[in-house]
């Protein structure tokens, strides 16, 4: 009887084994970990291992399987076909195939077929090989995308000329613009650190009603890495260090995710280390010292020294570092077949980051400050989205996402010469609740309808504080005494909501043709109180503001032949004012702004086209989208008077007041050129350029934030575990004449200054040449190696104050377990 027993044991052991199947890159031929197995009435799921193996015996030998992965071409294979072939199923990356593109412009899946609007995505690989210091890194090499820095700290994506509280930021389906994010250069972009992203995803333009309010410029939704559910107990790991030369970038990040058939973990932590930074020596724009740091301030919090001391290594720019420490958790709960839970948590901090084109700042041919930073940028976020799948008639899936957020930041200045340091900090909390939903009207799932709605509820504490320093030699030794300091907020509090809905409906009119029409209502409130009125006098020291708006959207996709895609849009978006917008309060270069209590919307009327054309069985594409964005009622900053005075005493000096006022119409209009093709199976290339042009019609003055033309020629060669490109990033120049002087957003002042003929120049053109070579010495460890600005062309991007970063070699060594 044991002998029956065990010989029945073997054979069931040896038929479970013959289920076994192994699902390998196609290139590499390394396994692929997470690619998800189902059969066509989702009855039986399962998920390959970090050896690519899955067991296979739950589907019979007639299933048909669908094998997915999110960074993977979906294929659909006969189960009884496999073991006809080996066990072995080779999958092939997306980035490869330019037709089968997934993407998020609805909030959900959807094919590129079926988009009108201009989007990019940017994949988990692509980020891994350019080795990105920040996230904004990620984003300056997305095409269409312009990134502002005035601190190394920092990034201000520009989308279609417009940039700061025009543009939506998003992370894992939560908001992340609140109510003081301002106008002109934002720097919020880089609280998500680029080792924890899955993917970053671009929607340009007004066009989406699911996105609403602020995203006038286009939206940038972040997706943090998530962990997946397995029907065996699993834990995997990863690691990555990465030095720089060129700023002595440290960086150390890792994540550990668990699997279990109920519940999965996912934990990661980032920590980033940046130093001074060196500028390139190749001055080919031919003005020898433009952007060279002669003195710099070695003050800190506890160090005094009441001269400017000279640096001598102009070349290298100092007041540039800082620290970064990012964290991210998640949780998921499956909670049936069609239901899960997910719990995201986010922290992110920094050290305190010097604000370098202050720091620059010079008044009577010495520098102004002997402080000024950002004090630790702190971003705490709570989230928890629960998904679901009812399959109702009204409703097939939808998502809730409901979410906390606390966001601090503070500015610290003190000027050489004086012991008075002022502090200004800002509280800001967001609770939200989501809810995105969708439902196919037809069996065939070409109408499908969605709809939902969206809650923002910001509060905003704003305090300040003034401080006399004790000082011993050059030691901090103590407070003597405080006084006040004018909030950069209403210091009485002040808070923002905004709910919204939306419906959006896709239809196939035909087979070669879909429409998208969509509907968004919004309505915000803002309230505001002053109570100290020593410096400001205002008409109403409290305010409470409403405003409604309904936008609109139509896009229309026609596909004429099987290597044709013609796509039309026409949309309109809005931006009520936020607290930042009617209530701040700051001073820039000789001028301080101040509050507009009688600020109203923008409004923003958009029309685009695009083309996209495939060669060569789709190896190639050739995509072209312009459009034009007509500006109503835009909110613009000019000279402003209170109570009668258009100057006021700041920190100690009379200066000119301007404040954020509405005007009549402008214009932004643009193209996009982009071509991405595979030569050959190791031989890929792509190439983009942007053109970009925006002025007012009432004071026939040009827009801020419009970059001069830009783009990037990429040629990537990849073989076996090789992986290698070479990229050539171009941008022109922008002329005096084309900067907008009055509002000062563009920072004329720092590019180069002709003395013969008393004026700016306006921002030189320039170029790079970057390579990487990407190693896999097995499926557990990679080495990267990149040399970027090779040339060490000397440049700024453009209204950037500090001068890029000049040649550098990076070392990434990759690790996962």
């Amino acid at each position: 009887m044991k002998l029956v027993n065990l010989i029945i044991f073997l054979l069931l052991g040896q038929l479970s084994y013959g289920q076994i199947c192994t699902i390998l890159d196609r290139d590499s031929h390394f396994p692929v970990s997470g690619v998800t197995i189902t059969n066509e009435d989702n009855s039986h799921t399962v998920i390959t291992d970090r050896n690519g193996n899955a067991d296979l015996s739950v589907f019979s030998g007639l299933d048909i399987l669908s094998i997915s992965h999110v960074s993977y071409v979906e294929i659909e294979v006969l189960k009884r076909n496999i073991f006809q072939n080996g066990h072995t199923i080779y999958v092939k990356n997306k980035a490869e195939i330019l037709e089968e593109v997934f993407l998020s412009a609805t909030k959900s899946e959807e094919s590129i077929k079926r988009i009108a609007e201009q989007i990019a995505v940017f994949s988990t690989k692509e980020i891994q090989d350019l080795a990105p210091q920040t996230s904004a890194d990620v984003l300056s090499d997305i095409p269409g995308v312009k990134v502002q820095k005035t601190q190394f700290g920092g990034g201000s994506p520009v989308l279609r000329g417009m940039e700061a509280n025009r543009v939506l930021l998003v992370v894992d389906g939560v908001r992340m613009n609140n109510a003081i994010y301002r106008k002109g250069h934002l720097q919020n972009a880089i609280t998500v650190s680029p080792n924890l992203l899955d993917r970053v995803e671009v929607i340009f333009g007004p066009s989406s009603v699911m996105y609403g309010s602020d995203a006038l410029g286009g939206a940038i939704h972040y997706y943090t890495k998530k962990p997946q559910t397995s029907e065996k107990n699993k834990v995997n790991a990863d690691l990555l260090t990465r030095y720089a030369m060129v700023n002595n970038e440290f960086t150390v990040s890792g994540g550990m995710e668990l699997q279990f058939k109920k519940m999965a973990s996912f934990t990661a932590f980032s920590y980033s280390q940046f130093g001074d930074l060196k500028m390139g020596k190749n001055r080919k724009h031919g003005f020898d010292n433009w952007g060279k740091q002669f003195l710099f301030s070695d003050n800190s919090q506890a160090y005094y020294n009441a001269e400017p001391v000279e640096n001598k290594h102009p070349d290298t720019q100092k007041n540039i570092g800082y620290d970064q420490m990012d964290f991210l958790q998640k949780f998921l709960f499956p909670m049936g077949d069609n239901t899960e839970l997910t719990f995201n948590i986010q922290y992110s901090s920094t050290s305190d980051i010097p604000r370098y084109d202050k720091l620059n700042e010079y008044k009577d041919e010495t520098l102004k400050y002997a402080e000024w930073s950002y004090g630790p940028q702190k971003r705490l976020l709570l989230s928890s989205q629960l998904s679901i799948n009812p399959n109702y008639s009204w409703l097939n899936n939808g998502v809730f996402t409901l979410a906390y957020q606390d966001i601090d930041e503070s500015r610290i200045k003190r000027k050489f010469g004086k012991l008075e340091r002022s502090t200004q900090l800002e509280n800001v909390k967001v609770y939200s609740l989501n809810g995105d939903f969708n439902v196919p009207l037809r069996i065939e799932n070409n109408r499908i309808l969605a709809y939902g709605f969206e809650m923002a509820y910001n509060k905003v504490n704003s305090t300040s504080k003034g401080e006399v320093l004790q000082v011993n030699g050059h030691d901090i030794t103590g407070i003597s005494d405080t006084y006040k300091v004018q909030t950069r907020y209403p210091d009485g509090g002040s808070d923002y909501l905004s709910s919204a809905a939306y419906l959006d409906y896709r239809q196939d009119i035909s087979d070669i043709s879909t429409l998208n029409t969509g509907i968004r209502f919004t309505n915000t409130i803002l309230n505001a109180k002053w109570i100290d009125n020593t410096y400001i006098q205002l008409p109403d020291d409290d305010i409470h503001l409403q405003n409604t708006s309904l936008t609109l959207t139509a896009g229309y996709a026609l596909k004429p032949g099987k290597t044709w895609q013609i796509n039309g849009v026409l949309s309109s978006g809005f931006r009520s004012p936020n607290i930042d917008d009617i209530g701040k309060v700051r001073e820039k270069r000789g001028k301080v702004t101040v509050p507009n209590i009688d600020l109203k919307p923008e409004y923003a009327y958009n029309a685009e086209i695009g083309v996209l054309k495939y060669f060569k069985d789709k190896n190639y594409f050739f995509n072209a989208t312009a459009y034009y964005t007509l500006l109503n009622n835009y909110i613009y900053r000019e000279a402003f008077e209170l109570d009668g005075s258009s100057t006021i005493i700041y920190d100690g000096e009379e200066l000119d007041m301007v404040a954020n006022v509405n005007k009549g119409n402008a214009y932004i209009l643009g193209s996009t050129f982009l071509f991405k093709g595979n030569f050959t199976n190791t031989l890929s290339a792509t190439g983009s350029v942007t053109f970009t042009k925006g002025k007012a019609y009432d004071t026939k003055e040009p827009l801020s934030s419009i970059p001069p033309v830009f783009g990037n020629i990429g040629l990537n060669y990849t073989k076996n575990r090789f992986d290698s490109g070479i990229n050539f990033k171009f941008n022109g120049r922008k002329k005096l004449e084309d900067y907008n002087i009055e509002e000062g957003i563009d920072n004329i002042e720092e590019t180069p200054y002709l003395e013969d003929q008393d004026e700016y120049y306006g921002s030189p053109s320039w170029n790079t040449l970057n390579f990487y070579g990407k190693y896999r010495f097995s499926r557990n460890f990679e080495i990267l190696i990149s040399a970027d600005n090779i040339l060490d062309r000397h440049y700024k991007e453009f209204a950037s104050g500090i001068s890029a970063p000049g040649r550098n070699f990076s070392l990434t060594l990759m690790a996962s377990f």
